[in-house]
C-alpha cells in the first residue's frame, strides 16, 4: 500500500483532538535544534532503516522534513515495508506557515 500526504492542518487537528499521533521527524539534528516538531521523535533519514524498531506498528506514522522531498523518500520506504505511512506535505515551511496566529 503506498503512502499518503497528508496536510498540517489535518496533523494539527488530530493532536487538538487528543490523537496519539506518532510524527518521525526526519530531518538532520542540527535542523531539529533551530525548529523542532510540537510532537515529533526525530530520527534522521539515513538512520530510519537501522532504528525500525523505534517505530510503531499499531498506527499510523506522520514523517515530516523540511520540506517534504526526505519524508517522501522515508514515506515510500516505511510503506515498502509493510508500515501505515503519511508524508507531510510541505515538511517544516508548511507547518509554521499553518500556524494559527495568536
Amino acid at each position: 500500500m503506498p503512502y499518503r500526504e497528508v496536510e498540517s492542518d489535518v496533523v494539527r487537528a488530530r493532536l487538538a483532538n487528543g490523537e496519539d499521533v506518532f510524527l518521525l521527524d526526519v530531518r538532520e539534528p542540527d535542523e531539529v535544534a533551530e525548529w523542532a516538531y510540537p510532537v515529533g521523535v526525530n530520527i534522521p533519514l539515513g538512520q530510519v532503516g537501522d532504528r525500525l524498531s523505534e517505530l510503531p506498528t499499531d498506527r499510523t506514522i506522520v514523517v515530516a522534513c523540511h520540506v517534504g522531498g526526505r519524508s517522501a523518500a522515508a514515506a515510500s520506504a516505511l510503506s515498502d515495508a509493510g508500515y501505515d505511512v503519511e508524508n507531510l506535505t510541505g515538511g517544516a515551511v508548511a507547518w509554521a506557515a499553518s500556524e494559527p496566529e495568536s
